[in-house]
């Protein structure tokens, strides 16, 4: 079965349109200030009217308290929560059950021991995301870094996952190959610039993905 997609860091009714042109199964939206790809409320709220029910719409936040989470849900009109900060399993099973959303838990890899930790979500989390561990005081994610795909040979977790961290057009197919990912999730693989989506690459990376 052909993995889903997910386009993240969408700002743009340029990049959403081509993100759902492409047969992207779902669009990220940003709610953390420090990244170039922060969405505000209210123009979260516009892309939300624009999309309908053509794509799921999951809202990524790093350590975000219930305030910006009761802002921001309603706003994107959300229907999943992607918690990318160090939030533990029993705040991400209290934003699951205060939200009533679908929770994903972005976990960051370097090491065998950064898989194993993910089954610490088992129970808790609706999906656990693997991404490339970025260097102290760096952005959590939307950083171009990969990491070794060869380390999810040992997951065993009973939580569903998805493959993140530095795919692109270029190695997505063979990232699916390789891990058997049931979902892959980009953010600047598919930039010109950091925070700015290239609609070919978004185009092309949703065709190696199907591959």
């Amino acid at each position: 079965m052909a993995a889903e997609i997910k386009i993240c860091g969408v700002t743009t009714p340029d990049a959403l349109d081509a993100t759902m042109s492409a047969g992207a199964h779902y669009v990220g939206f940003v709610f953390y200030p420090p990244s170039p790809r922060h969405l505000s409320a209210p123009l979260a709220s516009d892309l939300a009217r624009r999309s309908g029910d053509r794509i799921r719409r999951i809202g990524l936040f790093v350590g975000a308290g219930d305030a910006l989470l009761s802002e921001a849900v309603p706003a994107g009109q959300l229907d999943g929560i992607q918690l990318h900060g160090s939030e533990p399993p029993a705040r991400v099973a209290e934003v699951r059950a205060r939200f009533g959303l679908p929770v994903w838990k972005a976990l960051p890899v370097a090491s065998s021991s950064d898989i194993a930790a993910a089954k610490a979500y088992d129970g808790a989390a609706d999906l656990v995301l693997f991404d490339a561990r970025t260097p102290k005081g760096a952005l959590p994610g939307g950083m171009g870094l990969a990491f070794d795909w060869g380390l999810l040979a040992n997951w065993r977790g009973r939580t569903p996952w998805g493959l993140a961290g530095g795919l692109t057009p270029a190695n997505v197919a063979e990232a699916v190959r390789r891990t058997d990912a049931p979902l892959v999730d980009t953010s600047s693989g598919v930039e010109s610039a950091p925070g700015v989506k290239d609609v070919d690459r978004i185009a092309a990376f949703c065709k190696a993905a199907r591959q």
